[in-house]
């Protein structure tokens, strides 16, 4: 039944076919039809565009993009655009559904959608990235919009790249449209509280298993994976809250500090070399080996596809919350589930960001700016109610945290999908 997209070799880990399964298994617990389960699943729209650009040298390079729509039945699609050299069209496909899931799951009025562009951003100067950022943005112009698709930022995309996504938008349609986008600067509709604001998602959906596990949080030892936009600020996050970080890996390798890391201290020793490697005390760990130092809760926070069968096979903690988007395998997650390890899946653990993206364009669509503190309120309120849902839910279907919340997504776009019927 699943929906082949086939853009990976059938011997590499699929995300489409691993999120497609996740759908599929999750419409047969809640005994909904084939029909129903293979409309969840298969996207509602696919763009492939060619993205030609004039590099500084003036010779012309050509990249290849994606915007997938997955899911509208709840509202207009929501989800992040990407610029990274192993983007393919699978791995959007998958993030969209993720999307679908993930809005769904936390309760916002929106769809699932996803971009990105096969590209080396590093190998790019700023104006060969604008040039790049635009093309795109005009190539994709039909699908996106305030109530239509709403793009944020992703791997190696940031507020800057959002501006000009907004700018090229705004330019077409011959108005300002801040709600195009999400993850903006302040200056032209962003939010106070966008910023972090996944991070913060996480550590709410930390304490909360942490308290119906009855684990004091003082008494928990972090590591992550990942020193980016989510896993630098979960070192302050984390350890405000009592927990104590003992292990951070980012692209360059790993360092392990069994009293704890001062947040500051990596943050200012960061932004000097560029790599938590070196930071003063630590002790280098090979990142191979990452996932077996000691500790209680374990977050990646980095790409997809990391937790492996054989990572969670060695895996020390016995929490594992998903920060990064997609980290876990099928094999991987059934072996943490043999091992008895509850796993708070991205779809949950991760919504925060999506949630303020919701924040965000609400605002800009009001024309009126919140005040931080009622920001933060919502958010917090958000997702904590989304987490007690699925807990409960758990309950009821005696199935893990991460069948739950896929079960709970598709529960509410099967819902919204058999109210609005089929046209024509």
């Amino acid at each position: 039944m699943v929906t082949q997209l086939n853009d990976i070799d059938s011997h590499e880990f699929n995300p489409w076919r691993r999120v497609s399964s996740l759908i599929e298994e999750a419409g047969k617990l809640l005994g909904l039809d084939s029909g129903m389960i293979q409309r969840i699943i298969t996207p509602e729209r696919i763009l492939e565009v060619a993205v030609p650009v004039r590099l500084d040298t003036g010779n012309v390079e050509m990249f290849t993009g994606w915007r997938i729509q997955h899911d509208t039945s709840r509202g207009p699609g929501k989800g992040g655009i990407r610029f990274h050299q192993s983007v393919n069209k699978d791995e959007i496909a998958a993030l969209s559904a993720d999307m679908s899931i993930k809005c769904a799951v936390v309760n916002i009025p929106y769809g699932g959608a996803k971009g990105g562009v096969r590209v080396d951003p590093t190998r790019l100067s700023r104006g060969e990235l604008e040039r790049l950022t635009r093309r795109y943005a005009f190539s994709i112009a039909p699908m996106i919009g305030p109530d239509r698709d709403i793009p944020a930022p992703d791997i190696n995309t940031d507020a800057q790249v959002m501006s000009w996504i907004m700018d090229t938008v705004s330019m077409m349609h011959g108005h300002n449209t801040p709600g195009a986008v999400t993850g903006k600067p302040l200056s032209i509709g962003g939010t106070l509280g966008h910023a972090g604001a996944t991070s913060l998602g996480v550590t709410i959906c930390t304490t909360a298993i942490l308290q119906r596990l009855g684990r004091p949080s003082n008494e928990q030892r972090v590591i992550i994976q990942g020193y980016g936009k989510v896993g630098a600020p979960l070192v302050k996050l984390m350890s405000d809250r009592g927990m104590k970080v003992v292990g951070v890996a980012d692209v360059s390798g790993a360092i392990y500090v069994p009293e704890g890391i001062n947040p500051q201290l990596l943050a200012k020793h960061f932004e000097a070399a560029h790599t938590v490697l070196g930071y003063p005390g630590a002790e280098h760990v090979d990142p191979e080996k990452f996932w077996t130092l000691p500790s209680d809760i374990a977050i990646p926070a980095a790409l997809g596809g990391v937790i492996t069968d054989r990572v969670a096979e060695t895996m020390t903690a016995s929490v594992m919350i998903e920060a990064a988007n997609g980290p876990t395998t099928g094999d991987g997650a059934a072996v943490l589930a043999s091992r008895g390890i509850p796993v708070v899946p991205d779809v949950l653990a991760n919504a925060g960001g999506v949630v303020a993206s919701y924040f965000e364009w609400a605002q800009d669509l009001q024309g009126f700016m919140w005040e931080p503190e009622l920001f933060q309120q919502r958010l917090e309120k958000t997702m904590q109610d989304a987490f007690i849902h699925v807990w409960n839910r758990s309950q009821q279907l005696s199935v893990n945290l991460r069948d739950t919340a896929i079960a709970v997504g598709v529960e509410r776009i099967a819902e919204a999908t058999e109210v609005r019927g089929l046209f024509p």
